[in-house]
């Protein structure tokens, strides 16, 4: 999902609170995990992620400086 404004507040905070968890389980399999093919899925996975949280927290701030 890419518009975020069709989200609550609320929505948009659980989805925050989901993607950090997300990350850092992420982050904990590609300590556990070798082999390059892993640390390369596990790396787009972590970057999509990263995306997607980056984008909902700034729209969580946009949001913030309107009230």
């Amino acid at each position: 999902m890419s518009d975020f404004s069709l989200l609550s507040n609320p929505e948009i905070a659980d989805r925050i609170a989901i993607l950090r968890d997300n990350i850092r389980q992420l982050t904990e399999q590609a300590a556990a995990q070798s082999g390059a093919a892993n640390e390369e899925r596990t790396a787009e996975r972590i970057a999509i992620q990263n995306d997607e949280l980056e984008a909902l927290v700034k729209e969580q701030e946009r949001r913030a400086k309107k009230t």
